[in-house]
């Protein structure tokens, strides 16, 4: 019998076909950058927990990957039954035709005879599924002899604010999961016997792909399951805010394609996603529009943000996953038509907030509404800056006083068939000019791209000629983000026609 490892216990409660999957033919699984990003931060994170809960370094670090499953094993063992106990980083646990790996084994007496497990998150909050991960860890540990008192999650505190020097502790917030995690020991001793039936199949279980395809992590494996399945032109994915909860009545009805939802399913909003799909005609309440735009005087401004929300904050006075502003575009047109065209950057590594204030407030001047598109984001940067600092405070509030929001506008008053439900600027743009395209970008096409662009610019590691590459890629992007949104303006008030034929 096969030792299954923690994760792999879990791959099983999401999905037994992908537990199958990842023992036999692991080749298939596909990662999107996001998944790769969060293993990587994931890692991170993990190696700082080391550091806060163990500042002296007394503790020891295993390597199951250098020192092998054995080694670590038994040196675990030793470990924990040493008559000075120490903490101990990826301690190693097999029992039970399970394997385990706990982030943090920490001595709770002198005498080695009472431990806790420390499970290490790279997430704000302790999620439901950590349960499962805690219960999973604490039956193998438990099982292989540890006298374990309990087991709790660490996860990253959003509140902390980094005071610099590399002074790391507060970051962490311990919340105890014992009860949660015991509680389910029955639970898990089943889990991994049905697991162990799933590994020894011969051939992979017949599961369709499903909610547990995503949920509650996307699976690696997913466009080789969806192989060769038939595709549906208009799927009711499309419609928008719609619930998985009606997405399964629907589908228990035999109804996949949006174009085939009774009424009586449907929000206003979706019936209009509907009947334009039906159609395949443009809906557009143009003299709306020209109303709602007509009243705001020139210049007329047009602001989009690039921001970093990075899971450790690396500057002083930040707060984990903040979105710490390092980029704008920002184009201006006058009363004559004419467009000028300002921005910011800061990849030096620096903190980049004070400067980008500081150029916003010069820029932005004082006249003239300043068009956004999801104005509760660019308000949100604002607001945080306006409080950081007190000089410039007056001027950036009058700065968010005159964001003005395209986004519900075009909710309101447009939608094109293309548009496949989704009112987000890159979807509507094509609809309205089809000369400006993000897939045209090189590089950068979107705004997690951009994030993952500029920790890459900021770290010294990478080169001149890279960074230069970069910044062009993030200017490029950005830009078109805020001449996209004059496109939109420019038809939604009646001075151009929306270039996509007669529809």
């Amino acid at each position: 019998m096969r030792s299954l490892s923690k994760s792999k216990i879990i791959g099983f409660r999401q999905c037994p076909k992908r537990l199958w999957l990842e023992i036999h033919h692991p080749e298939l699984a596909e990662y999107d950058d996001a998944a790769k990003k969060a293993f990587a931060i994931g890692h991170q994170v993990g190696a700082l927990a080391q550091t806060i809960f163990d500042p002296a370094g007394t503790g020891t670090l295993l390597d199951a990957q250098t020192q092998g499953y054995e080694v670590v094993f038994k040196k675990t063992q030793e470990l924990i039954n040493a008559s000075e106990p120490k903490r101990i980083f990826e301690a190693g646990f097999n029992a039970c035709g399970a394997l385990a790996f706990a982030d943090i084994m920490e001595p709770t007496d002198q005498t080695g005879k009472s431990w806790h497990m420390i499970e290490v998150k790279s997430a704000a909050s302790v999620k439901d599924y950590y349960l499962d991960d805690t219960a999973i860890q604490s039956y193998v540990a438990i099982k292989s002899g540890v006298p374990l008192d309990g087991v709790s999650v660490a996860h990253i505190d959003s509140k902390w604010v980094y005071p610099g020097e590399g002074q790391y502790q507060g970051l962490l917030k311990r919340v105890d999961v014992s009860e949660a995690a015991f509680s389910r020991h029955p639970e898990v001793e089943r889990w991994i016997e049905e697991a162990q039936a799933v590994a020894k199949l011969p051939t992979e279980p017949n599961i369709e792909p499903g909610k547990q395809c995503t949920s509650p992590n996307p699976c690696g494996f997913i466009s080789y399951c969806q192989r060769g399945m038939e595709t549906v032109e208009c799927p009711v994915t499309w419609l928008p805010h719609i619930r998985q909860n009606k997405i399964e009545v629907l589908e228990a009805l035999g109804v996949y394609d949006l174009r085939d939802v009774p009424d009586k399913y449907l929000t206003d909003t979706q019936k209009l996603v509907r009947d334009c799909t039906i159609e395949q005609k443009r809906f557009f309440e143009i003299d709306a529009t020209q109303k709602f735009l007509a009243k705001y005087p020139f210049p007329a401004l047009f602001l989009d943000f690039e921001t970093s929300n990075l899971a450790i904050p690396v500057w002083a006075g930040c707060r984990p996953f903040e979105q710490v502003p390092f980029q704008y575009s920002l184009h201006i047109l006058d009363d004559q038509g004419n467009l000028a065209h300002k921005e910011f950057i800061d990849l030096s590594g620096n903190n980049p907030v004070r400067p980008f204030a500081e150029q916003l407030v010069s820029d932005c001047g004082t006249t003239g509404p300043i068009f956004v598109y999801n104005a509760g984001f660019e308000s949100s940067v604002i607001k945080r800056l306006a409080d950081r600092f007190d000089d410039l405070s007056d001027s950036l509030l009058a700065i968010n006083n005159r964001l003005v929001d395209l986004q519900p506008l075009a909710k309101a008053h447009h939608y094109h068939p293309d548009q496949k439900g989704s009112w987000s600027i890159k979807a509507l743009l094509p609809t309205l000019d089809r000369s400006l395209n993000y897939a045209d970008l090189e590089g950068v096409q979107h705004g997690q791209m951009a994030m993952e662009a500029y920790s890459e610019a900021i770290n010294p590691s990478t080169s001149a000629e890279r960074k230069a590459a970069i910044q062009q890629q993030l200017l490029d992007y950005c830009e078109l983000d805020t001449l996209a949104m004059v496109r939109i303006w420019e038809v939604f008030i009646g001075v151009r026609s929306p270039d996509l034929g007669n529809t």
